[in-house]
């Protein structure tokens, strides 16, 4: 899999108000930046975007994928 392919089905599963994304096509890390996870502890904003990927686990074209949860008001914050 590649990086453009997997910020796609994560585009198309949840509301991002930015999302980056890079990896060598085995390990990829992301920040995913969305209003979606106010209120959500860490575990729940994972299990949102896992949600998103399901089938690509599943199957195993995806398996090493870190990622940073924010919401928006985290990220303008951390951006200073």
């Amino acid at each position: 899999m590649n990086p453009e392919h997997i910020k796609q089905l994560i585009l198309a599963g949840m509301a991002c108000d930015f999302l980056e994304l890079d990896g060598d096509g085995q390990h990829f890390q992301a920040i995913i930046v969305s209003s979606e996870f106010v209120g959500k502890n860490r575990v729940q904003r994972q299990q949102r975007v896992y949600q998103t990927l399901q089938e690509k686990l599943a199957t195993g074209e995806l398996h090493a994928l870190s990622f940073k949860t924010l919401t928006p008001e985290e990220w303008s914050a951390q951006r200073g």
